[in-house]
């Protein structure tokens, strides 16, 4: 089954703002969650029941599966620095 891949406009923003190989090589990836929402790199978020994280290079991920819709909605794209930070700050692991 294939998933539709849909990005939210805040991290569509970001990317945007990224040059062009980094934002490139995001998008693939992202694209890819299309065919396997669920690779075996990614990693479950710790007290919620759909949200997983995937390694960019330097950058992470957030994203929810939404298995009944069949839809992989991209919620964040923080560079690893900020998603450390963040993860500490709202205790996701």
């Amino acid at each position: 089954m294939k998933y539709q891949v849909t990005i939210v406009a805040s991290v569509q923003k970001q990317l945007d703002k990224l040059p062009n190989r980094t934002a490139t090589r995001i998008i693939d990836k992202l694209a890819a969650l299309g065919d396997e929402p669920r690779p075996h790199q990614c990693k479950k978020l710790v007290g919620y029941d759909n949200e997983y994280r995937i390694r960019i290079g330097s950058y992470r991920a957030i994203y929810e599966i939404k298995d009944s819709e069949l839809i992989v909605l991209v919620l964040k794209v923080l560079k690893w620095s900020i998603e450390k930070t963040f993860m500490l700050k709202y205790g996701r692991k």
